[in-house]
């Protein structure tokens, strides 16, 4: 898995609506048919759903629950046309996709930060942002990924003009950063970066974008949405689902191995060496000191959104409506 970047807000393909619809089998009478599409393939950040779905907390709850791989446009344009109930998206997708009209609403952050950062080989002498001087940075050519890394470097002193930006779409960055392709990348810190370090055993270095919230924001990646209309009409069904899907997100904190079996016995092509690893790092960190797993901060979503404006990323005011606390589970 690579971070999803900056999506170019489109109507999704006709095809990936009818898939998302349609892939609803047929089920108990007594338990709603609920579709969610996944923000990527299935990794850790969806163990806390795996786990919820192995022990039978949905069904508990009254849903059979489907899970969907993303349609080619996100997310966000399915369930905000009403074609899979509930999805994994970011807070980078969520604000645009709002401010072009989809009425998509984030009711919980996987993660209370943003864990992403930027990779390099440790050969490379990247240890602060001003290290990318004169570096080559490989990516999908998303406006976003150049403003957060122009703005860490002019804010560490050092000159952003100077950083050259390649298109390298999904591949594998850590063969492509051995292979001399390009310097540095952007990365999950419980994924990439762990996969690298821990699994490949390679000496890497990296920037964590939360060291550094003097120059840039936070923001709530990945979340969970919902369409308005599911709130406004079946606040219960929401209910129910945030509910097994807390239940998840804490088992998987208290217990990564249990988690780490659920996933792979969903997934078996994946690694399990990186799923248990990833499952271990994430555990401490799903749930934030004081506050119910999913909160997510008003002042953080204000903050990113400011920024995305200020940018010139959005041209539309988004509000607070873009998310809610209110079906968090109580500790």
């Amino acid at each position: 898995m690579t971070i999803c970047r900056w999506i170019r807000l489109a109507v999704a393909p006709a095809l990936a609506l009818a898939l998302a619809a349609g892939a609803r089998p047929a089920t108990a009478e007594n338990l709603t048919p609920v579709t969610l599409m996944l923000n990527w393939t299935p990794n850790n950040h969806h163990a806390g759903i795996y786990i919820a779905r192995a022990n039978g907390w949905y069904a508990e709850a009254g849903i059979d629950l489907q899970i969907v791989e993303p349609a080619a446009a996100g997310a966000d344009q399915v369930v905000g046309a009403g074609k899979a109930d509930f999805g994994i998206s970011q807070a980078e997708s969520v604000i645009p996709a709002r401010a072009n009209g989809v009425p998509v609403v984030s009711i919980a952050t996987i993660l209370p930060y943003n864990d992403s950062s930027l990779m390099a080989l440790a050969s490379e002498g990247i240890t602060r942002p001003r290290d990318l001087q004169g570096k080559t940075y490989g990516g999908y050519g998303g406006p976003l990924e150049r403003e957060l890394i122009d703005r860490l470097v002019a804010c560490d002193g050092g000159d952003p003009d100077t950083v050259t930006f390649v298109e390298v779409g999904n591949i594998d960055y850590l063969a492509g950063l051995e292979r001399d392709r390009f310097d540095f990348v952007w990365v999950f810190e419980g994924w990439d970066a762990l996969r690298a370090l821990e699994i490949e055993g390679k000496a890497i270095s990296t920037i964590k974008f939360v060291d550094h919230l003097d120059c840039i924001p936070d923001w709530y990646t990945p979340v969970f949405i919902t369409n308005e209309a599911t709130i406004r009409e079946r606040p219960d069904l929401v209910e129910r689902f945030m509910a097994a899907t807390t239940r998840g997100y804490r088992r998987a904190a208290e217990s990564p191995d249990e988690a780490a079996t659920a996933l792979l016995e969903a997934v078996p092509e994946l690694d399990e060496r990186l799923v248990r690893a990833s499952a271990r790092y994430h555990a401490p960190l799903y749930i934030a000191a004081d506050k119910p797993w999913g909160f997510q901060a008003a002042e953080t979503w204000q903050r990113f959104e400011t920024f995305l404006r200020e940018a010139g990323l959005t041209d539309t005011h988004v509000d607070a409506a873009a998310f809610t606390n209110r079906f968090l589970a109580e500790d």
